[in-house]
């Protein structure tokens, strides 16, 4: 079933990564291969209600699986390099964040956390559908007895209020 979602609806994921990554040519190949191979490895078991949206989504998860591993290849060269050039460290790279960073992040997630019990009932409701459940917009609505727009109005709420307690 998702198999023949991906054949249907190619090109246009092609066109959604080469637009997301800003780019076109092999890693936009890279990226529907991966999917492909995604769609292939799920069975038939999976309740998949909206194939296409799950795809699109499924892209959007791989070009963000691609674009962290990517950071983490910089950041592991940059602290070898800087470990041959001989920068006072004890010749070990670590890819492990500073002590700093774990407190920082967790410091950020604990606001957010907060930040998102903070919101108003049917807004959180409908973020948690979304963010957390993988629901699409429609579907949410559809479970909620709502308009998409709704939806779209409570996420759009949600989102400013995360930003902002992000300090973004």
């Amino acid at each position: 079933m998702l198999v023949e979602a991906y054949f249907a609806h190619r090109e246009d994921l092609q066109r959604f990564v080469a637009a997301r990554l800003g780019r076109s040519g092999q890693d936009v190949e890279d990226v529907l291969q991966d999917l492909y191979l995604k769609a292939t490895g799920i069975g038939p078991e999976v309740d998949v209600r909206d194939p296409r949206a799950f795809l699109y989504r499924l892209a959007s998860n791989l070009m963000m699986d691609r674009w962290r591993s990517g950071r983490r290849a910089a950041a592991r060269d940059g602290a070898w390099r800087r470990v041959a050039a001989g920068d006072g460290t004890d010749g070990e790279a670590d890819d492990a964040p500073s002590a700093e960073a774990v407190v920082a992040a967790r410091q950020r997630l604990a606001r957010l956390t907060a930040e998102v019990d903070r919101l108003p009932e049917k807004t959180r409701r409908i973020f948690r559908m979304h963010k957390f459940e993988g629901l699409s917009y429609a579907e949410t609505a559809a479970a909620l007895g709502v308009s998409k727009s709704s939806v779209e109005k409570h996420m759009m709420e949600a989102l400013r209020r995360l930003a902002k307690a992000a300090g973004q």
